[in-house]
């Protein structure tokens, strides 16, 4: 049974190029969250390796794992140990030539809860992922956890609030985004605060559009192109979102971190009646989402 008050720990982490390294690290890291109470773990997008997104390289496939497989293993063995719930990101590899940007849920003594493959899928400089991801195909979905129902989205998921929506109305009352985002240093000057705050302000949006918690965890620390041409500064300040919009937790711009807070679940259903959004949708209205654009 999940309990009403969760103690949450969002682990913001530098990635360096070695693997074994990040994986170790990031087991150290959920585990002394565990060790503090915390009963729900995120951590951020892709963190087992930089972000190789950067470039297209059909080496980097070579990182890509099953899942469930040994990633997800290493923290299921975590997650029992505490009977905690530890989300996790993969670069998975469903078959030969068939990858995805995975999510997985690990849900304490419970085991192995379920996947969520990224629906969005980016191709900017530098964030080119349609070269590395086919676009998920299970869905929007929310997993009943000890932790509460838990909803799991992946980094450019975070600007659709139709993603947020549909995982709000599969029953999510906290909404995860694992995240690997960051400035383009010939940007930084003349836009990084704009981009900075629309990050943080879509996010708060979420929360209160649906009434319920948001927690995006980033990654920290400079990232080399590996073409050698710039790179990206990722920009950390992982952060969580109350159901009103009022910031809970922000981790630092330059340096790792755990943000360690409670979630009250009781909050949810106080603001879902305070502000009745749910109940005042107009679901006869809205057949027109799913036309790409009117041109009318």
């Amino acid at each position: 049974m999940s309990q009403a008050v969760v103690p949450t720990a969002l682990v913001q982490m530098r990635c360096s190029a070695d693997p074994a390294d990040n994986l170790q690290r990031a087991l150290g890291l959920a585990r002394k969250a565990a060790q503090n109470g915390a009963k729900l773990i995120c951590l951020p997008e892709l963190f087992q390796s930089r972000y190789f997104c950067q470039s297209e390289d059909s080496a980097q496939f070579a990182l890509a794992e099953a899942v469930p497989g040994p990633g997800s293993e290493a923290f299921g063995v975590l997650a029992a140990e505490f009977d905690a719930t530890i989300v996790i990101s993969l670069f998975e590899r469903r078959a030969p030539g068939l990858f995805h940007n995975t999510a997985a849920v690990l849900d304490g003594r419970r085991g192995y809860a379920g996947k969520y493959r990224k629906m969005h899928i980016p191709d900017d400089p530098r964030f080119y992922e349609k070269y590395y991801f086919t676009p998920g195909d299970l869905g929007f979905r929310s997993f009943a956890t000890g932790a509460g129902n838990l909803g799991v989205l992946i980094c450019w998921d975070q600007w659709y609030p139709e993603a947020a929506r549909l995982t709000a109305l599969k029953g999510a009352e906290i909404l995860i985004y694992p995240t690997a985002i960051g400035w383009q240093p010939e940007e930084k000057a003349r836009l990084g605060e704009r981009q900075h705050a629309a990050w943080e302000l879509m996010q708060r949006a979420h929360a209160v559009a649906n009434g319920c918690f948001v927690l995006a965890i980033n990654r920290t620390g400079f990232e080399p192109d590996p073409t050698g041409n710039g790179g990206i500064e990722f920009w950390g300040q992982s952060f969580a979102v109350a159901p009103d919009g009022r910031i809970l937790a922000r981790g630092p711009a330059d340096a790792e971190a755990v943000l360690e807070l409670e979630l009250n679940r009781a909050e949810i259903e106080a603001f879902r009646i305070g502000w009745p959004f749910l109940r005042d949708r107009r679901i006869d209205a809205y057949e027109d989402i799913t036309h790409r654009f009117s041109d009318a």
